[in-house]
């Protein structure tokens, strides 16, 4: 409910094309990813229709899909991802299609990539699959939420505004230029993505930690050794950087571990246990912005910052424009509230 994408699709006769809004704007659904996922999903309820000569020919009719966001799009939270996975499942719901989150998780993501993985609650993974047409990458279920419900994240929201380089373009760009992405995809992914499902399947913190970080640095190098490189991360970044280390140096262990997408946003996680210690600090320095007024919110404390952090944390102070407190999510629900 922190993070949400609400999507409604119906279909009928009486409409003369698909259309799609997004928070109350037409939005154009001419493009191969969004295509690509209609026909699929299509093809589908078309197999449905074929076995049974009583269903509704609904592939047939176009749709009309209403999605709205409760956070920035396209700055770097993930909006595409949930909003195609919203889309597949309301559609697959609506075409009452037996497939399983894995099956859709391989439409949701040739919407966007990261799509596949929020068809499911709790923690889970992309895997590349093996064939060269892609038909075998598709997301898996790594543990239930309820597995560790304690993980806590803290969205430090340093730009709400469009990026300059999108997502998909400068993966694409990356994937072309960067001699330092294809050692990571070939010899770094591939052995921490076993070594982090071993920290959550064991709820290790500081090894989850330690391979968050390392990766999402890992990550943001490959964006510099792009040519033409990409800055994603900013100095309110760098700021939300150098508050976590001091929190862990502070608390003699890991308590905290800051992830970066390709995006300036930070995403702290913690344990629940550790609020006081992280959340407080952050509290402390970013307490005036929105986002502390919800449930989650309320009840931190603010912290005191460490002596020398001063510099630090006005950078963070000015560069971030409101905090999301967020857990572990129990994945798609159905739901009767429509928006179309």
């Amino acid at each position: 409910d922190d993070l949400r994408t609400h999507t409604t699709a119906s279909c009928s006769l009486s409409f003369a094309k698909d259309e799609l809004t997004l928070n109350g704007e037409q939005q154009d659904i001419s493009g191969a990813r969004t295509q690509a996922c209609l026909r699929e999903l299509r093809g589908l309820r078309r197999k449905v229709e074929a076995k049974d000569d009583g269903s509704p020919k609904l592939s047939g009719m176009m749709l009309k899909i209403a999605s709205e966001n409760n956070f920035p799009t396209a700055a770097g939270l993930a909006s595409s991802a949930a909003g195609f996975a919203a889309l597949v499942r309301a559609i697959a719901d609506l075409y009452a299609l037996p497939s399983t989150p894995a099956e859709l998780s391989r439409i949701a993501r040739q919407g966007s990539g990261s799509a596949c993985r929020s068809l499911f609650g709790g923690y889970a993974a992309w895997e590349m699959g093996k064939e060269k047409d892609g038909s075998d990458s598709m997301a898996y279920e790594v543990a239930p939420a309820g597995h560790w419900p304690d993980m806590r994240a803290l969205v430090l929201v340093a730009s709400a505004e469009k990026k300059d380089v999108s997502s998909t373009a400068g993966m694409q760009a990356t994937v072309k230029t960067s001699e330092l992405f294809r050692h990571r995809a070939e010899h770094v992914v591939p052995e921490r993505m076993k070594s982090l499902e071993t920290a959550i399947e064991s709820r290790n913190f500081e090894a989850f930690a330690d391979l968050t970080m390392k990766d999402s640095n890992n990550f943001h190098a490959t964006c510099l050794d792009t040519s033409p490189p990409i800055f994603y991360m900013n100095d309110t970044s760098r700021a939300a950087v150098r508050v976590c280390e001091a929190v862990n140096t502070q608390a003699g262990k890991t308590v905290c571990a800051y992830t970066f997408d390709a995006g300036p946003n930070a995403v702290v996680y913690y344990l629940a246990e550790n609020e006081g210690q992280v959340a407080g600090l952050f509290r402390s320095i970013v307490g005036d912005k929105t986002g502390w007024d919800g449930p989650r919110g309320q009840g931190v404390k603010a912290a005191q910052v460490p002596h020398g952090m001063e510099i630090v944390a006005e950078l963070l102070r000015k560069g971030v424009s409101r905090v999301i407190l967020t857990g572990v999510g129990d994945g798609p629900r159905r739901t009767e509230e429509h928006l179309c």
